[in-house]
């Protein structure tokens, strides 16, 4: 508001087109900034995509529509009106009408357990659904994990651009002394020159890096605008959620998800052994004659009768989907197993990695320092300060993909183990 009343008060002030233009154009430039999305911590851009994330709001109106399914598939079946005109154009008979009109109405019933057998397999292919649902919400908060961290990854990275560049110019600037000064040759200028131009392209690269990351995790998360900067540090504290008991494969939400499509599957079988039953229809209907004023009563029975197709192939196949339903189950069992053997040893593998990626930091920080105060005093030469300086900014990046390699680690024993890494449970 006090931009607007500014730019306002200037133009009325009668100041020239080009002056109103600029300050339209800074108004324009402090709006769009004060529209940039503020990035969450984690924990609350988590919660927050259980409510707006398109993929989970995916999962949860298929879980809706396959519970719809389930209750639909006990509804009993419509009755049908049935109007028949018998005798049209006959002849007379004692100069009578012989015309006979009957209005039925027909119910069809479904025995021999059919009904039942269809809602059970409903009911269970609802429940497989729901197991789905679950498990997509575990991979969706360990992905979601994975994308914070690679954009918190890549504006650390950004920002360690940014101190090589600093530092390039620093060292250039330092040249430049030295070679007016005729204690360095031209050959260290054109050298520290041609390393600011690494430095700077560099940065661009690591700035497109960043928003890259920064996009994806606003189309992960469903936000209507863009995260610009990640404020709330994760990569560093990062904890993972430890489970209270055992660990088991059985009560993982992928295992759970194959025995329900298994179950559900096998309750197909039934549903196909009584497809051949037949459907009782039972008719009850009025008949009125052309030639009275009385009525009859009618009541009649239909039943098809399954003499050429009894469904057996359709049985069979209803049979073979469940051995691999079954097998499907037995895959995923040893996939789980073999993923969480693995993902423990990557989880120790990169604590270990990261411990010694922050030492080789910090000795390479000191290094430099030690060069830097080497080279001011004349006694360390450009090339090897530059050399020392590319070993620092090696030194950060190595941090930066330990840690994030650690919290993918984190994130796939987590998925391997069905919880969630970092926040609640699902």
């Amino acid at each position: 508001m006090y931009k607007i009343s500014v730019c306002l008060r200037a133009l009325s002030r009668g100041r020239s087109s080009v002056t109103g233009a600029i300050l339209i154009l800074l108004l324009g430039s402090g709006v769009s900034l004060s529209h940039a999305a503020e990035t969450p911590s984690f924990a609350a851009l988590l919660q927050q995509a259980q409510l707006n994330a398109p993929y989970l709001l995916e999962q949860a109106a298929n879980v809706r529509a396959a519970s719809a399914d389930a209750r639909q598939a006990g509804a009993w079946a419509n009755p049908s009106l049935s109007v028949t005109a018998e005798n049209l154009g006959a002849p007379l008979s004692g100069g009578l009408s012989q015309r006979q009109d009957t209005y039925a109405i027909t119910q069809v019933f479904e025995v021999g357990g059919k009904r039942s057998a269809r809602i059970e397999a409903e009911q269970l292919k609802s429940a497989a659904v729901g197991a789905r649902e679950r498990e997509a919400r575990v991979s969706y908060a360990n992905e979601l994990a994975i994308r914070y961290a690679t954009a918190e990854a890549m504006q650390q990275r950004k920002e360690v651009a940014d101190a090589e560049l600093t530092r390039a110019e620093d060292d250039f600037r330092a040249a430049q002394a030295l070679v007016k000064a005729g204690r360095e040759a031209e050959l260290r200028l054109a050298q520290a020159r041609a390393s600011v131009a690494a430095a700077q392209a560099a940065v661009q690269s690591a700035s497109a890096d960043a928003t890259e990351s920064l996009e994806r995790l606003t189309a992960l998360v469903g936000a209507t605008e863009s995260f610009t900067q990640i404020d709330h540090p994760f990569l560093a504290t990062a904890s993972a959620v430890r489970p209270a008991g055992a660990w088991s494969a059985d009560a993982t939400p992928a295992l759970a998800s194959a025995v329900a499509e298994r179950d559900a599957v096998a309750a197909q079988i039934r549903v196909e052994e009584k497809r051949w039953l037949p459907d009782i229809g039972v008719s009850v209907g009025m008949r009125k004659f052309g030639w009275s004023t009385e009525k009859a009563a009618t009541i009649g029975l239909t039943a098809n009768i399954p003499l050429f197709d009894r469904n057996q192939s359709g049985v069979t196949a209803a049979r073979e989907r469940a051995a691999s339903a079954s097998m499907r189950v037995e895959a995923a069992r040893l996939e789980t197993t073999a993923l969480h053997r693995s993902a423990l040893v990557q989880v120790q593998a990169s604590e270990k990695r990261l411990q010694a990626a922050e030492q080789g930091e910090a000795a390479a920080g000191e290094a430099y320092r030690l060069g830097r105060v080497g080279y001011d005093a004349g006694k360390t030469a450009l090339v090897e300060l530059l050399a020392i300086r590319r070993a620092l900014s090696e030194a950060k990046a190595l941090t930066i993909d330990a840690r994030l390699s650690r919290v993918r680690a984190l994130a796939t024993l987590s998925t391997a183990e069905g919880r969630i890494a970092f926040g609640e449970s699902p």
